[in-house]
């Protein structure tokens, strides 16, 4: 009888964390700031309950009949989403924000570098933002649009 085949899966986690911010680019004037991002660049900023969820995927192990232990997952997300960013002005205690605008699509990238450099290799496949019910981010790595 032929060995069964590997199988492919993914597998999410989700955390919540709570955290302020206030929209402003350097790059662009205060009258510039306040067009660009309305009520999000009041200077006092403004807070969100954020819903991240992780997803890895990969090989389901034919001993343990998982793609990574939860335990694990659960720890790599307490050190580089919860540690980091909950209860905090991201504009103020996270240094990747004092010149990266704390937008939910750069908060999903800080999410990933901070994963990708805990996971085991090529195992992230997607993170997820969830700034408010309405206003959703994915983010899978990609770092351009490849023009055709």
């Amino acid at each position: 009888m032929a060995p069964p085949a590997a199988r492919l899966a993914r597998l999410s986690r989700s955390v919540c964390f709570s955290a302020c911010h206030r929209l402003h680019s350097k790059s662009l004037s205060d009258e510039e700031n306040l067009k660009l991002f309305g009520k999000c660049n009041n200077p006092n900023g403004h807070g969100h309950n954020y819903k991240v969820i992780v997803t890895v995927r990969g090989e389901i192990d034919p001993v343990s009949g998982m793609v990574i232990n939860l335990t694990d997952l659960k720890e790599y997300m307490q050190k580089a989403i919860m540690e980091p960013l909950d209860h905090k002005n991201l504009d103020k205690d996270v240094p990747y924000f004092a010149e990266v605008v704390s937008t939910t699509e750069n908060v999903a990238v800080f999410i990933w570098e901070n994963l990708k450099k805990l996971l085991p290799a090529g195992i992230l496949y997607k993170v997820k933002v969830y700034e408010t019910d309405q206003n959703v981010v994915v983010y899978k790595g990609e770092e351009t649009i490849s023009e055709k």
